[in-house]
């Protein structure tokens, strides 16, 4: 069963924890939070701050993917009792293994991402220390991009290798996802779906989540 997890960077911020609360009792299984600062990707989001003020509002678990310079410098400002994931980005990172230590060492689990034109091979010494791999299927600072066809075969290559391994990391995908994709998504492996404008975007985003997650069962 594929998990949803949509991303509030395309959720409409004058009513950001209504918003959050309607797709979490729809059924989202993650609030995913998309970190940019404007220097990693052209684009600034949001910081800590926001996502923290989601904290006392009734939502699915944080899913925070940081797309920034330097991220171990900002890990510790996204850990709240929420907090499931944070995932950093291969080519964001000196010292990846270093990285995910840093997350792991604060109770949190761990994810790497990579970037559509990072081969799956940069990670092969990183397997075994990850929780989570997020491929992303557009270039990253963005919202509302359409989908790249070449996530698919990596999607496919990191299932075959957690199989050939026996490892435990969850395989995720973000970007461009919509109903129309997301079954060929799923058959190549991919557990969590995030999907930003195609929830954030509809006219009733709860009954989207609710189609989405018809399609992940």
């Amino acid at each position: 069963m594929g998990k949803l997890a949509p991303s509030i960077l395309s959720a409409d911020f004058a009513a950001l924890g209504d918003q959050a609360e309607s797709v979490s009792a729809a059924g989202a299984d993650y609030i995913h939070v998309d970190v940019m600062d404007g220097h990693f990707v052209p684009n600034i989001s949001f910081g800590a701050a926001v996502m923290k003020s989601l904290n006392k509002r009734e939502t699915a678990p944080y899913d925070v993917h940081l797309m920034i310079e330097s991220p171990d410098r900002y890990i510790a400002d996204f850990i709240t009792e929420k907090t499931e994931f944070i995932t950093v980005h291969q080519e964001a990172c000196i010292h990846l293994h270093r990285t995910i230590q840093n997350i792991k060492n604060c109770g949190i689990k761990a994810g790497v991402s990579i970037n559509p034109a990072t081969p799956v091979s940069v990670l092969d010494c990183i397997l075994e220390d990850v929780d989570l791999i997020l491929v992303m299927s557009v270039n990253p600072g963005f919202g509302g991009q359409k989908f790249i066809p070449g996530a698919i075969e990596k999607i496919r290559q990191l299932h075959r290798l957690r199989q050939e391994r026996d490892l435990a990391f969850v395989i995720e995908v973000d970007g461009g996802i919509t109903l129309d994709n997301t079954d060929a998504v799923k058959q190549a492996g991919c557990d969590i779906f995030v999907a930003g404008s195609s929830v954030f975007g509809a006219e009733d985003i709860e009954k989207r989540v609710k189609d989405f997650k018809v399609l992940l069962d």
